[in-house]
């Protein structure tokens, strides 16, 4: 069968289309943001929200009065989840010294002089009279000219803006974002300018360059404070979009090998009519017509193998009869002195019988499958009348409920019993109880067998079942059988639609389950 959509093919298309699309939006994501590193927080328009923030709070601090501003970054704080701290340079070797040393070393408080902007009290900037004055809006100034130079436009010049990557966010921005230990937070630094409202000596000496910083105690919080929320979410709807587009092909591939495996299974404890789809167009498609076909030809292998048995089984049963009455009227009319060889041969005739019932037996449950009617098989009578048919009434105990029932066909059930009850009494001690007993498992009943014999060798259990094997503990006269009797009872469960399981006990004996469906 020519495979027309190599699974292959299949996988390697979804799995290229998902990663076309997270690159798409992990580079949109980086293009926005401005690089890597915590400062690329506040580079992008998350940045330029906070600093927008920050200018307001800076402003409503300027407007308030003296016992009033710390007032006012605490009501910010609570509306943000963040410990609001505003520090001009006036104030630095007060606020300075409480702050962590990560933080402290990224800000820039120096003084300047009367060239310093602000009045000679301080100003931003790396040294004395080398100013960095703060960028009102995103243009630079045109270049200085000398006097009498005629000024001259280069095109694009005082247009010119720096694009907003982690670095500039701090240079030119006054932005940053600091991570620290001792306290254990995130920190937010926005650098803006205090304008008083009016010229009041208190207000006029509160005015100037100022850091407005911002604790904060977890990630989740410092997205928030910054407005990335958004992009988190949309990662996180990023991963189920992945996780659904996945989905269908990862579903319809474990499906169709589940089907394989449940349907392997069943077709390795004899039941050969078991079928999968097989309409897929790919190598799973092209698995389950495998696995159809081989069961079709084990079904048939199977049949033919069974109708051969039984037509030999049913042909040697009248020269047996005819055998079996012939060394019966032989051992009343022979001497004494034959008496003993006449014993013999009849006790090998009736090897040869048992044999022979056992085929018949055998392949009747094989062949009657598809003809098997299941009817409401009350399980409690039907283990009682098993233990007197098999006389174990005195060594059999049965521990089934009442109220218990079971799918199944009466005859082929009673028969599973019956050979079950006679292997756990022949393998048992005398002296020893077989417990039959019956529970209810969700939709099943289990029915379980246990003697207290020997049990068989742990690597036979796989093997209990199959057409005359033995272990061969069990391959002696005096405990008889020919192999059939385990083989019988797996193929009337099947025909039944049931299970058989076959353990050993601890310390000693062995357990035979069989499971059907509760009725």
């Amino acid at each position: 069968m020519k495979v027309t959509y190599p699974l292959s093919l299949k996988v390697s298309v979804w799995l290229l289309l998902n990663l076309l699309l997270l690159a798409a939006l992990g580079f949109g994501f980086l293009v926005v943001q401005g690089g890597l590193g915590w400062n690329a927080l506040v580079a992008g328009p998350g940045g330029a929200r906070a600093q927008s923030l920050a200018n307001v709070i800076a402003g409503e601090a300027a407007a308030a009065n003296t016992e009033d501003r710390q007032a006012v970054l605490d009501r910010f704080g609570a509306a943000y989840g963040a410990k609001f701290r505003l520090l001009r340079n006036e104030e630095a070797a007060r606020g300075l010294a409480e702050l962590p040393a990560e933080v402290r070393a990224r800000l820039e408080f120096r003084p300047l002089g009367r060239a310093g902007f602000g009045g000679g009290r301080g100003e931003f900037g790396p040294g004395r009279g080398d100013v960095r004055r703060p960028p009102v809006g995103e243009f630079d100034p045109p270049p200085k000219r000398e006097p009498g130079e005629k000024a001259k436009r280069e095109p694009g010049e005082g247009v010119r803006r720096e694009p907003p990557t982690e670095q500039t966010a701090e240079r030119v921005f006054g932005r940053f974002v600091v991570r620290t230990e001792t306290p254990s937070a995130y920190w937010v630094g926005l650098r803006v300018m205090i304008v008083p409202p009016d010229r009041t000596p208190e207000r006029s000496r509160f005015g100037g360059p100022a850091y407005l910083l911002a604790e904060v105690g977890s990630l989740w919080t410092l997205l928030s404070f910054l407005d990335h929320q958004s992009w988190l979410l949309a990662g996180t709807a990023v991963l189920a979009l992945s996780v659904l587009f996945w989905l269908p092909l990862v579903r319809g591939i474990t499906g169709a090998i589940g089907q394989l495996t449940a349907a392997t299974e069943q077709i390795a404890d004899g039941r050969f009519d078991t079928r999968v789809p097989d309409d897929r167009r790919d190598e799973l498609g092209q698995l389950g017509a495998s696995v159809n076909r081989m069961a079709t030809r084990l079904d048939a292998h199977m049949t033919g193998q069974k109708r051969f048995l039984g037509d030999v089984a049913h042909e040697l049963c009248s020269p047996l009869a005819r055998l079996q009455m012939a060394t019966g009227i032989l051992a009343e009319r022979a001497p004494a002195e034959l008496h003993p060889t006449v014993a013999d041969v009849r006790e090998e005739v009736q090897q040869m019988s048992t044999l022979v019932n056992e085929l018949l037996a055998f392949t009747k449950a094989g062949l009657q499958r598809r003809e098997v009617v299941l009817t409401r098989v009350a399980l409690a009578p039907m283990v009682q009348a098993v233990i007197a048919r098999e006389g174990g009434g005195g060594r059999t105990t049965a521990i089934v409920a009442p109220e218990l029932h079971v799918t199944a066909e009466p005859d082929l059930l009673a028969r599973a019993l019956s050979n079950l009850v006679r292997n756990a009494l022949r393998y048992s001690d005398a002296a020893e109880t077989v417990v039959v007993s019956a529970r209810r498992e969700g939709d099943r009943v289990v029915i379980a067998v246990d003697d207290s014999g020997p049990g068989v060798p742990p690597e036979a259990i796989d093997r209990l079942g199959e057409p005359f094997f033995r272990p061969e503990a069990a391959r002696t006269r005096e405990l008889g059988g020919v192999g059939l009797g385990l083989s019988i009872v797996r193929s009337a469960m099947v025909s039944c639609g049931g299970e058989v399981h076959f353990s050993n006990r601890t310390p000693h004996g062995f357990r035979a389950e069989i499971i059907l469906a509760a009725a």
